[in-house]
C-alpha cells in the first residue's frame, strides 16, 4: 500500500525555491531514502510529510490525508526524528522516555517503554543521564522516544550523522525490524552505502528530482564504467591526480593500495595515462557503488588539484613530525587513552577509527596541547608542546566547530590570521575567500552558515598559517558527498607538500584514503597498519566496515575469555 504520494509538490521561501514539482511514492513496509547535497530539500520534504509545514502547490498525501493536515488524531501516526532532536540532557533514559510518553498520553506506558529499551538495547543504560550517553547511544534514544505513539509512517532526517558503523548497523536492524509491522519509512542521509541498503531513493537537487526508482537499477547504468587500478605507484597521490587530470574521468579516489575510477559518460577508460604513474599497472572493471552512480546523475567531475595546497608551504624533507610514547589520559578513575605510542612523517594521512567515545577526540587534544596527558610522551617537530613556535605549527579543526558563531565569515578568517600572527593578513584573507567561494557569505554570522560552509570555513581558519601538521576531528561529518569530495582533494594535496594530516572519521570510505590506520577501543589502540592490513585481519574480501566491526568484536570476545 501507498503511504505518501506526492504529485508535482512546490515550496518556496521568499524567492528561493526549495523544492520544484517534486513527484514520487513512497510504501508502506519499504524505506524509502532521500540523498542529495546540502540544501537539495530534503529536510523541507521531510517537514511538509510531517503535516507541520504548508506547502505552495501540487498534491499531497500522507497515509491517505491530503495534506497539509495538524489534526491530533492524524499526527499521532506520525514518527518525527529531525536532526537535532530534542532530548533532556539533564534527565536519564528512563525518564526521557517516561516524559516522551506523557507528553504524548500514551497509554500503558511502563510496558511500551519496557519493550522499546530491550528493543534499543538501551536497557543497560535506562539510569544513565542523556548527557552522558554516545552519539549512538543518544540516536537510539531519539529513536525510542520518536517510537512512543508507535507511528504508522516513520519520518528519519540524517538520523546517524556522526554515529559510528556499529551504532549505525544496530539502527538499520532495528528499523528494518520494524518493516514487518508495515510501518512506512522515509530516511534522509548522507551517507551513500545507506542509500544503496533503501528499497527506494529519491535523489534531489536544488529541489528537483533526479532519480527515483530502486538504487540497483540507478546503480546498473554504470556497468562498464567503474574500474579498478593497481600496481606499482611511482607515488600514490600523484597517481590520484593525474588519473583525475583525464576528462574522460568522472571521479577516482584511493581505496587502500590501489585506486577507484568512474568514466564520463560515452568516453572509453584512458589508458594512456597507466605509464604515467606507475610500473606494471593493471585496470580491472569494479562493481558500480551507490556513490558512483549518485555522481554520475549530478554530473559533477571531481577535481585534480587544491588551489588551496598550491600557496601552502612544502614540509616534504621532514621527518617524525609526531611521536608518542605510552600515551595515557585518565579522567578520575576512567582511562580515556591507555598507553598508546605511534610516529607520523611528513606527507602521511594517519587516520583514528574508532566508536563514538573510544577515546579518539582525547587523543587529538592531547597532540595539540589542549590536554595534558597523565602519563607518555609527545614530541612535536622533535620539540615541546611547551613551545610556542611549535604549537604555532599546528592546524585543528575540532569535532564541535572552533569558530565564534556571533562573528562573521569574513571576522572569523579575520581573528584566526591574527591569532596564528599570520603575515600579509589582508591578502591571505582574500586567497581563502577566493579558494572556498566565500563571497556571498562574506557578512553571515557563522552559526547562521549551511553547514558545507560552516566546514569550508573551519578548514580554512586551520590552515590560514600554514601548519606542518593538520588535525581534523570528524571534519566532513554531516555533509554531503560533493563537499566531502571537495575536503578529500584538498587533504591529498597539502599531504603532497608534506603536511602531516591526522584525522578521525565515521566514513569508512574515507578510512580507505589514510596511508595508515588506528582503531581506537575502549582507550587502546586494538589494530594498527594500512588499510588492506586491517582488512586482511578478517578475510580477503572483507569492507573496512566489516574490519571495522569484526576487530572490535574479536577484541570484546578475547576480553571476555581472559576474565
Amino acid at each position: 500500500m501507498t503511504a505518501v504520494y506526492a504529485k508535482n509538490v512546490k515550496k518556496y521561501f521568499k524567492d528561493d525555491v526549495a523544492l520544484n514539482r517534486v513527484s514520487f511514492t513512497a510504501k508502506k513496509g519499504e524505506i524509502t531514502g532521500l540523498v542529495g547535497p546540502d540544501g537539495s530539500g530534503k529536510t523541507t520534504l521531510i517537514r511538509l510529510l510531517t503535516g507541520l509545514m504548508n506547502f505552495d502547490g501540487g498534491e499531497l498525501e500522507v497515509l491517505g490525508v491530503k495534506m497539509p493536515n495538524k489534526s491530533g488524531k492524524f499526527l499521532e501516526h506520525i514518527g518525527y526524528m529531525p536532526q537535532k532532536f530534542g532530548l533532556y540532557e539533564d534527565l536519564s533514559v528512563l525518564e526521557n522516555l517516561r516524559l516522551y510518553a506523557y507528553l504524548q498520553d500514551t497509554a500503558h506506558t511502563d510496558i511500551h517503554i519496557d519493550e522499546l529499551l530491550k528493543f534499543t538495547k538501551l536497557k543497560p543504560f535506562s539510569s544513565r543521564r542523556a548527557a552522558n550517553l554516545s552519539g549512538g547511544m543518544k540516536q537510539k534514544l531519539a529513536l525510542a522516544c520518536t517510537l512512543i505513539k508507535k507511528p504508522k509512517i516513520l519520518l528519519l532526517d540524517e538520523p546517524s550523522v556522526g554515529v559510528d558503523p556499529i551504532s549505525r548497523r544496530d539502527l538499520w536492524e532495528m528499523i528494518r525490524t520494524l518493516l514487518d509491522d508495515e510501518m512506512a519509512v522515509i530516511w534522509s542521509t548522507s551517507y551513500l552505502n545507506e542509500a544503496q541498503m533503501c528499497d527506494s531513493v529519491l535523489l534531489l537537487n536544488e529541489g528537483n528530482v533526479l532519480y527515483s526508482g530502486s538504487p540497483d537499477k540507478l546503480m546498473s547504468k554504470l556497468e562498464g564504467r567503474v574500474f579498478k587500478i593497481e600496481g606499482d605507484f611511482f607515488n600514490k597521490r600523484e597517481a590520484l591526480g593525474s588519473i583525475l587530470e583525464s576528462e574522460a574521468l568522472l571521479d577516482a579516489a584511493l581505496v587502500g593500495s590501489y585506486i577507484k575510477a568512474v568514466s564520463q559518460k560515452y568516453m572509453s577508460f584512458p589508458y594512456e595515462i597507466l605509464e604515467k604513474i606507475g610500473n606494471n599497472i593493471e585496470v580491472s572493471d569494479l562493481e558500480p557503488s551507490f556513490e558512483d552512480a549518485f555522481l554520475d546523475v549530478l554530473g559533477v567531475k571531481t577535481k585534480a588539484h587544491s588551489v588551496l595546497a598550491s600557496v601552502m608551504s612544502d614540509f616534504s624533507e621532514q621527518k617524525n613530525l609526531i611521536t608518542a610514547q605510552n600515551l595515557t589520559k585518565k579522567f578520575g578513575n576512567f582511562t580515556a587513552v591507555d598507553d598508546i605510542s605511534f610516529t607520523v612523517n611528513a606527507g602521511e594521512v594517519f587516520g583514528f577509527l574508532g566508536p563514538n567515545g573510544a577515546g579518539k577526540s582525547t587523543m587529538f587534544k592531547m597532540l595539540c596541547g589542549l590536554l595534558t596527558p597523565t602519563s607518555g610522551k609527545i614530541k612535536i617537530l622533535n620539540g615541546k608542546l611547551t613551545d610556542t613556535k611549535i604549537r604555532q605549527n599546528i592546524g585543528y579543526m575540532a569535532q564541535k566547530f572552533s569558530l565564534y558563531g556571533d562573528l562573521k565569515l569574513k571576522d572569523n578568517l579575520n581573528f584566526f590570521a591574527r591569532l596564528y600572527e599570520v603575515k600579509n593578513v589582508d591578502e591571505k584573507i582574500e586567497t581563502m575567500i577566493d579558494i572556498f567561494d566565500f563571497k556571498k557569505y562574506l557578512h553571515v554570522k557563522a552559526n547562521e552558515l549551511p553547514l558545507g560552509i560552516k566546514q569550508r570555513l573551519a578548514l580554512a581558519c586551520s590552515l590560514m598559517h600554514e601548519p606542518s601538521i593538520l588535525f581534523l576531528d570528524e571534519p566532513t561529518s554531516g555533509i554531503d558527498v560533493i563537499t566531502r569530495k571537495e575536503f578529500w582533494t584538498h587533504i591529498n594535496n597539502v599531504a603532497k607538500h608534506g603536511v602531516c594530516v591526522m584525522v578521525t572519521t565515521h566514513f569508512m570510505d574515507e578510512a580507505e584514503y589514510c596511508d595508515k590506520i588506528m582503531l581506537i577501543y575502549k582507550g587502546k589502540a586494538i589494530a594498527v597498519g594500512t588499510p588492506d592490513e586491517l582488512k586482511a585481519q578478517v578475510s580477503p574480501s572483507a569492507s573496512m566496515e566489516d574490519a571495522f566491526i569484526r576487530l572490535i568484536s574479536i577484541y570484546d570476545e578475547e576480553s571476555e575469555h581472559k576474565k
